[in-house]
């Protein structure tokens, strides 16, 4: 884990941040599981893919990715060019660690009738091996594309796989990962609170496990689920994802109010991604002082998981990161 010299305790974290930003040409992103001091400081605050495209395309010569090492990649692959910097290389996912690259490339081998589908939140030598990335926006868009007699390979997560088998009568084969973040909601939880709250819809993402699916009035991405916030009729919601989602939608909608699905002990602290809390502040601002951890990736791999990112681009371009908030005001 990156360290924090014990001398940073005197200094003014967002002015320091803020000087080093223009200091090194530096765009600084933020994934909506991040908390709310770094979403509010950050340039863009989206879903994974849609950041890295929108860090693409600015002229900054630094990126700062508060979120996770495979969104990070995500962002050197489509800005080579760039420096790209996560504020604490510990900073992992559980799906990606589900799927090893040689145990999927062992997968592949064994169904080479099977195309591979495979969701962004991997890493870039499981991107490499792969034929379409989707993200949680563009899955079914690139789904419908494919004919119903073409064998495909779903990985990492088997309940967006699931998800996905479901309302397209599909039998994709799925590789067996779980977000930890999502695993951990309790429907027994879930259905008090409903009670609770008869009006209220649930919006739920669909790494959430089918139990809590089956309950939701929407499934979608997180910008999806932003969306649906905006347009819902009624005044609370609950939300079924990573809590710190919330911070954007009190942002956008004071008026409602949104209230996290529960974890098994009643309340949505288990439900924190402990990967994403493991940027704070002061990580951001070695990170942006230091330019390290820096993300460097062989170019031959940047090519190979280049090109499935941009077959998913080319089928459901339009999908990708909508509903984002976008821009920091």
């Amino acid at each position: 884990m990156t360290a924090q010299p014990a001398n940073l305790s005197g200094l003014d974290l967002r002015a320091e941040i803020d000087r080093l930003r223009k200091d090194r040409k530096a765009v600084i992103l933020a994934h909506y599981y991040q908390k709310p001091e770094i979403q509010d400081l950050a340039d863009f605050v989206g879903d994974s893919l849609e950041l890295s495209r929108k860090a693409a395309a600015t002229e900054a010569e630094v990126i700062a990715f508060c979120g996770v090492k495979f969104m990070a990649e995500t962002a050197k692959i489509l800005s080579p060019e760039k420096i790209v910097v996560l504020p604490d290389r510990d900073a992992g996912c559980s799906l990606e660690d589900s799927c090893p690259p040689e145990k999927f490339r062992a997968f592949r081998e064994a169904h080479p009738d099977h195309i591979a589908l495979t969701y962004i939140n991997c890493s870039t030598e499981v991107k490499a091996l792969s034929d379409v990335i989707v993200t949680s926006s563009s899955a079914e868009t690139i789904l419908a594309q494919i004919p119903p007699e073409q064998k495909i390979i779903f990985g990492p997560d088997r309940h967006l796989g699931g998800y996905l088998n479901r309302k397209f009568r599909r039998e994709m084969l799925l590789w067996p990962g779980v977000c930890i973040v999502h695993e951990a909601f309790s429907e027994t939880e879930l259905l008090k609170l409903m009670a609770q709250y008869p009006a209220a819809p649930v919006a739920a993402h669909p790494e959430c496990p089918p139990h809590i699916v089956d309950h939701a009035e929407y499934v979608g991405s997180t910008s999806g689920i932003l969306q649906f916030a905006r347009t819902f009729p009624g005044d609370t919601l609950i939300v079924a994802t990573e809590p710190h989602i919330i911070h954007q939608m009190q942002l956008a909608l004071p008026e409602k109010t949104f209230i996290g699905a529960p974890g098994a002990d009643g309340n949505c602290n288990c439900n924190i991604c402990p990967y994403m809390a493991l940027n704070t502040l002061e990580k951001l601002y070695l990170a942006l002082r230091d330019l390290t951890p820096r993300i460097e990736i062989e170019e031959t791999l940047r090519l190979g998981a280049k090109k499935s990112l941009d077959a998913m681009l080319t089928m459901a371009s339009g999908t990708v990161g909508q509903g984002d908030l976008g821009a920091r005001k």
